[in-house]
C-alpha cells in the first residue's frame, strides 16, 4: 500500500483529502509539528507527498528543498496561489507537479496516481514489492515465498505487478490487459483469464493458494492481510 504523507495546514482539507485517498486503498498520515516535518518524513518515509506552499513557520519549498537532500520521493505543490511564479518556484525547488486550490477530488487523485505510476511502476527507482510476505523481484521477474523461489514467465510476471503495485484495490481486467499489451504480449478477456489460472497454479505451488482473488465482473485483487 503506497503511504502519502500531507503537509497541509488546513484540517479541512487536510480530513477530505486523508477520507479520499483511503477510500482509494492509500495510506494518508499528515503533520501535526510544522517544525519538525522532516523528522515525520524520516519516521514514515512515504511513496509521495502533498506539500502546501503556505505553511506555519516554513513554507513548503523549504520543506521540499530539505527533503530533496535526503529523498527522491515525489512531491507535489497545492496552493492557493496560481499564477506562473509559483508554479515554477515549485519545480524549481525540486517538487514534481502543481495542483491549484480549490481542486476536484478526481483531479487531485488522478494526479496522485500518475506521479505514483511514474515513479514506481515497472521498476523505476524500486527493486522489489512486497504483499503478505511474498516478494517480487522487479530485478529477474522471481517471486520469493517462504524460502521459495518462483520463476515467472513475463505475463505472468506483469500480472503480478501490476497487481502488487495496487495492493489492497480491485484491478480491473482492462488495466492488466493493457500491462500485457505494453509488454508485446496482447491478449483478449479469454486468454487473461487462462493466464492468471495458470498463474495461480504456479502460485499454489509455493503455498499462496489464495493470493489472487477474482472479483466477479470487474477484475482482479490481492489484499495486504
Amino acid at each position: 500500500m503506497y503511504r502519502i504523507l500531507l503537509v497541509e495546514d488546513d484540517p479541512v482539507i487536510t480530513e477530505v483529502l486523508e477520507r479520499q485517498l483511503e477510500k482509494w486503498g492509500y495510506e494518508a498520515f499528515h503533520v501535526t509539528d510544522f517544525q519538525h516535518v522532516l523528522e515525520l518524513f524520516c519516521e514514515k518515509e512515504p511513496h509521495l507527498v502533498l506539500m502546501d506552499i503556505s505553511l506555519p513557520f516554513y513554507n513548503g519549498y523549504h520543506w521540499c528543498t530539505e527533503i530533496r537532500k535526503i529523498s527522491k520521493t515525489p512531491v507535489l505543490f497545492i496552493s492557493s496561489a496560481n499564477d506562473n511564479m509559483s508554479l515554477v518556484m515549485a519545480l524549481s525547488m525540486g517538487g514534481d507537479d502543481f495542483l491549484t486550490k480549490p481542486f476536484d477530488l478526481s483531479v487531485a487523485i488522478a494526479k496522485i496516481e500518475a506521479l505514483l505510476r511514474r515513479t514506481y511502476d515497472f521498476g523505476s527507482g524500486v527493486s522489489a514489492l512486497t504483499c503478505r510476505g511474498a516478494v517480487l523481484d522487479l530485478k529477474d521477474a522471481s517471486l520469493h515465498y517462504n524460502g521459495q523461489k518462483l520463476e515467472l514467465t513475463k505475463n505472468e510476471f506483469r500480472i503480478l505487478q501490476i497487481l502488487f503495485e495496487r495492493r489492497g484495490r480491485t484491478v480491473p481486467r482492462e488495466d492488466i490487459m493493457q500491462a500485457l499489451w505494453d509488454s508485446d504480449s496482447f491478449i483478449d478477456d479469454n486468454t487473461l483469464t487462462v493466464n492468471v489460472t495458470r498463474l495461480r497454479g504456479h502460485l499454489a505451488q509455493i503455498g499462496l493458494t489464495d493470493l489472487i482473488r477474482t472479483q466477479k465482473g470487474l477484475g482482479y485483487l490481492v489484499e495486504d492481510a
